[in-house]
Parts: structure tokens; sequence; C-alpha cells
């Protein structure tokens, strides 16, 4: 595991404290798997984004063939 430091400001904090204890996890374990969806939604959107870029590239590719010939 790796230790960091971070400015976390009080209210999330307290949120945070309070949600894990209701789930009954410890808020180091609540944040880090906090983190590990925020990481997977992000991810997501990257992918989403790209897909979206590709298929208008497609699409563009399409609108160019000569379909008379």
């Amino acid at each position: 595991m790796k230790t960091i430091a971070v400015n976390i400001k009080e209210s999330v904090f307290k949120e945070s404290k309070k949600l894990s204890a209701g789930l009954q996890k410890s808020t180091e374990i609540y944040i880090n798997e906090a983190i590990q969806y925020y990481n997977l939604h992000q991810n997501r959107e990257i992918l989403r984004k790209r897909l979206k870029e590709e298929s208008l590239n497609v699409l563009q590719d399409f609108e160019e063939i000569d379909y008379e010939n």
C-alpha cells in the first residue's frame, strides 16, 4: 500500500466518516473504494468519448464513399 497525504474538505471528510461507519467499514477502506469507483467511471468516460470519436470518423468515411459507381 502507498501512504499519501490529501487535503479533503471538512464536510466531505465528515460525510465519508459517517457513511463508512454506517457501512461498518473503516474510513480508509471507504475512501479506497470511492477512488476505485471514480477511476472506473473516468476510464469508462474516456472509452465512451473515444468510441464516439471513432464512430464519427467511420460515419464520415462512409459519407465520402461514392456509391454511384
